[in-house]
């Protein structure tokens, strides 16, 4: 049996600083999950190069994390990055978020970084330090615009119903012995 939703208006957004560690954090776990995946491809294609079969590496890594994020989000709101940093993803209302509107997000999500790797592809740019710069750039220009948001939000979060919100987890009891 599901718990009821919170009231929507309990329920705060976390500043964005702390939404910002958890995308670091959410990074540096992902690094495990894309190594692993492309092994898995590695070994399911035969790859014997690391630019042969790129584009396929590419699709197969977007579908992975498609189904990393998809299932976290619609199975408790939270990854794992989330969890540590108590952060929880929800509907407007308060109600836990369907796969559909995970999948949603997912794909609106690439926003964070579709610029910037559009503005690389025009110009040409392939060094490692110029992708940093102009992802890091981009990340936090996306992320600055949910200062505009009435509710602090993300866009991508405004046009799929949902929210990021500050979750602590209810205080354990302690069990008599």
């Amino acid at each position: 049996m599901t718990a009821a939703p919170a009231t929507p208006g309990a329920l705060l957004t976390p500043g964005l600083m702390r939404r910002l560690a958890c995308f670091v954090y959410e990074g540096v776990l992902l690094f495990g999950v894309v190594m692993a995946a492309g092994l898995v491809y590695g070994v399911a294609t035969q790859q014997r190069h690391a630019l042969m079969g790129a584009l396929g590496l590419r699709v197969f890594l977007f579908f992975v994390l498609g189904c990393y994020f998809v299932w976290f989000w619609s199975r408790s709101g939270q990854t794992l990055a989330m969890q540590t940093w108590h952060i929880r993803l929800v509907t407007r209302d308060g109600h836990a978020v369907n796969r559909l509107r995970a999948l949603c997000r997912y794909l609106l999500a690439w926003l964070w970084f579709v610029p910037a790797l559009v503005t690389l592809s025009i110009a040409g740019l392939t060094g490692a330090a110029q992708a940093f710069v102009a992802i890091t750039v981009g990340v936090l220009a996306y992320a600055s615009l949910a200062r505009l948001h009435p509710d602090r939000q993300y866009w991508h979060d405004a046009v799929c119903g949902t929210r990021l919100v500050a979750w602590w987890p209810p205080p354990r009891h302690a069990t008599p012995r």
